[in-house]
């Protein structure tokens, strides 16, 4: 019985060292780091686009994986208050823009 205890608690210790491993490594490697910094984010929206903030917040945290992604309010014909809408995502996060679709081009 003393040998099993003895056999779970190094198969314990082994898994906890070899994450903290993990956890080092990933936050040291892998953190901040900008693969392609031409990723965009577009979200075509229309009319008084009444779940623009559901899908922008959705966005945000698709965000999180990519760092550098721009996230683009695409107007496809916003009505006033829509439009003043997307202009308040965009001054109040980082990244956010809004363009019209005639204007829109692809860098």
């Amino acid at each position: 019985m003393e040998l099993l205890q003895d056999g779970v608690l190094a198969f314990l210790s082994a898994v906890g060292v070899a994450s903290c491993v993990w956890l080092v490594a990933g936050a040291l490697l892998g953190s901040g780091k900008c693969r392609n910094p031409k990723v965009l984010l577009i979200l075509p929206v229309r009319g008084e686009a009444p779940a623009m903030e559901t899908d922008l917040r959705e966005l945000l945290r698709t965000r999180h994986q990519l760092p550098c992604a721009r996230i683009i309010l695409l107007d496809e014909g916003l009505s006033e208050e829509g439009r003043s809408l997307a202009e308040y995502f965009s001054q109040r996060y980082r990244g956010v823009e809004v363009r019209s679709a005639a204007d829109f081009k692809v860098e």
